[in-house]
């Protein structure tokens, strides 16, 4: 394997490393969502437009590359079988040329994956604390309804007021953690697709 293609090889490899770290439980959507927000990563931002771009475009004509040399090959593979040693190496050009369009496509296919990841990690994380700032706003609600009844003396129709006003209060809490039950099922629901997205695309390799 030449220089070029055991770099593309390389570069696919960390990127399957990648996609395993950010699919695995091992970090919460909180500590991305830091990462994502720091210092470090602001600095790889300025310029990764810039190199995202760019390495799509090396790779794609790497991609262009491999997809001539399959064609150019696999036609030759159609000619007589007089020349026993010329086709065999023919063949072992064109399963080069397929190796190298398949480590290409995947390379290309897992820098989407990757960047969609990313923007999903992070819509998880705002999810999660739009959500509990909704709970905790809820449950002072509760807390204050609670000691105003305990505080003050009042009469039969304040008291039903409040009660009713309480009832509503812990609905809308009720409500509230089952929307952030949701957040969270949709979230593992995206992770459990990449995950076998990227599963299928290893099978393929």
């Amino acid at each position: 394997m030449s220089f070029q293609w055991t770099f593309i090889a390389g570069y696919l490899y960390f990127e399957t490393a990648v996609v395993i770290i950010m699919i695995l439980p091992i970090f919460s959507p909180r500590r991305w969502h830091q990462f994502f927000k720091s210092r470090l990563f602001a600095f790889i931002q300025e310029h990764a437009a810039v190199y995202f771009y760019g390495l799509l475009g090396i790779l794609s004509l790497f991609l262009i590359d491999a997809v001539r040399e399959m064609r150019k090959y696999s036609h030759g593979s159609d000619t007589s079988h007089t020349h026993l040693g010329s086709e065999l190496k023919g063949n072992v050009k064109l399963f080069r040329a397929q190796r190298n369009f398949y480590i290409t496509g995947f390379a290309i296919f897992l820098a989407f994956v990757i960047r969609r990841l990313i923007t999903m990690l992070i819509i998880q994380d705002e999810l999660s604390l739009k959500a509990e700032k909704i709970i905790k706003e809820a449950e002072a609600t509760v807390k204050l309804a609670k000691n105003t009844v305990l505080a003050n003396t009042i009469n039969d129709n304040d008291k039903d007021a409040i009660a009713k006003e309480l009832q509503e209060t812990k609905s809308l809490l009720e409500e509230e953690k089952l929307r952030a039950n949701d957040f969270k099922k949709e979230a593992e629901k995206w992770r459990l697709k990449y995950e076998a997205v990227i599963l299928v695309g290893k099978g393929d390799e």
